[in-house]
């Protein structure tokens, strides 16, 4: 019988890697696929002086690589994999990859 996943999560920008984090306390053990930017477009910007608990500021890559660590912490899993299309049209879902299909109860479109 075929896994199916609780929870998948498509992007690991700060969007998405807080739907892992809250998805992995809830015991979701949810499945984040990163896309082409692990980290998304705030792991390209070299001084975030915005975000809050950072009052000098914090690299992109660095508040991503946080991201990441928090939420592997609760259980979330990553995998760097590009998605090239969701059936949404029956249960289970299907997300698609260039190298595999993976089965999921749903989906958090975070990109």
């Amino acid at each position: 019988m075929d896994k199916v996943e609780k929870v998948v999560i498509l992007g690991a920008g700060p969007a998405g890697l807080s739907a892992a984090l809250y998805a992995a306390r809830a015991e979701l053990n949810p499945l984040v696929l990163t896309g082409l930017q692990p980290g998304g477009q705030a792991s390209l910007t070299n001084t975030i002086e915005n975000y809050p608990g950072f009052p000098q500021g914090v690299g992109g890559a660095e508040l991503g690589e946080l991201f990441q660590k928090q939420a592997e912490h609760f259980g979330a899993r990553i995998e760097f994999d590009s998605v090239t299309g969701v059936d949404f049209s029956a249960k289970p879902l299907i997300v698609k990859t260039y190298d595999k299909e993976i089965k999921t109860e749903s989906v958090i479109i975070a990109t």
